[in-house]
């Protein structure tokens, strides 16, 4: 019950608005004082709440001989409207925005905070769709996931080019990190890049342990990082083909100039 109230208030109703609908879909066709003592709102708001839903074309008002009573739009009516209304306003509100963005003149060199997790991931999704001819990628196996089906999606019409960690069957031309002491270290942080024909990225850790990211234009950001992931890639290369000697050379380099002995 308490779900659906704060969906429907995320629509635009109040949450008086939201339980009276609720309770009149549970309950069909009853009086004020059933819908009041179902909902829990007190009677003397009961009446302009239900009002208010009959003017919203929400609830039905039927005088009887005995009384008053209310019942709701269908849930199918209700939902169909509901659809139709927000894919108009997207529609109307896509076009404004957009048009809005390209004609404001831009601050350049962004750095920009994002936080929440889901917020996150739409800018990541947003910007793999805007790719026009290439994308670059260092993320672990949770981010990748999140990501994935935006990034099969756009396979082949764009290149991408990165490197992953504990991801089975990353997209054609994503490397696949080697497991070592270092990153399967609970200290170890999983970071994550997204970056998109050079020209925008967003960076961050583990969105499960940190809702937190940013996003840039700055091309120094963008150059500093893509170049970060190229040695990654690079380093792996090279220990694949010189196993033995290499790992632990490569550990030993770490070590020192990390000061980590």
């Amino acid at each position: 019950m308490e779900t659906l109230v704060q969906q429907l208030k995320s629509m635009g109703f109040t949450e008086y608005e939201a339980k009276s609908y609720v309770s009149l879909v549970k309950q069909g066709t009853v009086t004020a004082y059933q819908v009041s003592k179902d909902s829990g709102i007190p009677r003397a708001r009961i009446y302009d709440t239900l009002k208010n839903l009959i003017e919203k074309g929400i609830v039905l008002k039927e005088e009887k001989t005995d009384g008053t009573v209310y019942s709701p739009l269908p849930v199918n009516v209700f939902l169909e409207r509901a659809q139709s209304t927000w894919e108009t306003n997207y529609q109307s509100l896509s076009k404004k925005l957009k048009l809005l963005e390209t004609t404001e003149e831009k601050p350049d060199n962004r750095v920009l905070t994002l936080i929440e997790k889901t917020t996150i991931i739409s800018y990541c999704k947003s910007l793999i769709k805007k790719a026009e001819k290439r994308i670059i990628i260092s993320m672990w196996d949770d981010m990748y996931e999140e990501l994935r089906q935006d990034l099969e999606e756009v396979d082949g019409n764009v290149q991408i080019q990165g490197i992953t960690l504990h991801v089975n069957h990353p997209v054609k031309g994503v490397d696949l990190h080697r497991i070592t002491h270092f990153t399967e270290s609970p200290t170890s942080t999983k970071w994550f890049v997204l970056s998109i024909d050079a020209k925008e990225m967003i960076y961050g850790s583990s969105l499960d342990d940190r809702e937190l990211a940013f996003y840039t234009d700055d091309p120094v950001h963008i150059y500093l990082l893509e170049d970060y992931v190229w040695h990654d890639v690079l380093v792996n290369r090279l220990v694949r083909r010189n196993e033995d000697d290499l790992e632990q050379w490569v550990s030993t380099e770490r070590k020192k100039f990390f000061m980590e002995e």
